[in-house]
């Protein structure tokens, strides 16, 4: 009988939360913000406590779950009527790459490292951040991509860089200041070359550099710390 009573449960929960996601809207399938998030892991808790315990009424669990979707309804409503209200429960997109550039500053306020940037840019099929005019972080965590004009992204390289041989992606030669030598070692360069380009470019020291990228056009990518 108690196998029964919590198959029969196991489905009646289930309908149950499937009637409150379509209640919340087919917005949370597509894109579930930090509040959209919180909601739906304390909706999935509340049917896990039900099942667990077969002696619990099931409208201790109904009851919560409903409640959680009025809350949702209502700040759904809410954020459509006043714009500062929806920046605090959905949060603001983020600037990552501007004119070519990138935003340390906003990086390390989103703790968005350089590996989640490049992870995002190969999901949308950009394999060198020089042929990015703007990333943007949407709320929801994806990734915004704008390139450049193929005319400027696709310049020729200079003829000192026709020696570079590596074919691939762009390698990152230096990553928050520290010089990436497994990357130089594909190239079958050094620290001192890579000094002596960089003087030529301007940079000094490998500490000035954020971050740094080549690929097997020979084209810089050099994004200097301020």
């Amino acid at each position: 009988m108690e196998i029964l009573a919590l198959f029969l449960r196991t489905l009646l929960v289930y309908f149950i939360v499937f009637l409150t996601l379509r209640i919340m809207g087919k917005r949370e399938i597509g894109k579930l913000s930090l509040f959209d998030l919180v909601i739906s892991i304390m909706i999935a808790e509340i049917a896990v406590f039900v099942l667990e315990d077969l002696h619990k009424p099931l409208l201790e669990g109904i009851v919560p779950m409903f409640t959680l979707v009025l809350v949702q309804l209502f700040i759904a409503y809410l954020s459509l009527k006043n714009e500062k209200l929806r920046r605090v429960f959905e949060g603001r997109p983020a600037v990552v790459i501007q004119n070519g550039k990138l935003n340390r500053d906003v990086m390390k306020r989103h703790r968005y490292n350089l590996d989640d940037l490049l992870l995002q840019l190969r999901q949308n099929k950009v394999v060198d951040v020089a042929d990015v005019e703007f990333a943007i972080l949407e709320p929801s965590g994806k990734l915004t991509v704008v390139e450049r004009e193929e005319n400027e992204a696709k310049k020729p390289a200079a003829k000192q860089q026709a020696t570079i041989r590596y074919e691939g992606l762009p390698l990152p030669l230096i990553m928050d200041g520290k010089v990436q030598d497994d990357s130089l070692g594909k190239l079958g360069k050094t620290r001192f070359w890579l000094k002596n380009e960089l003087q030529l470019k301007g940079v000094h020291d490998f500490k000035e550099v954020f971050f740094c990228t080549i690929d097997h056009r020979g084209k810089w990518f050099i994004d200097r710390k301020r």
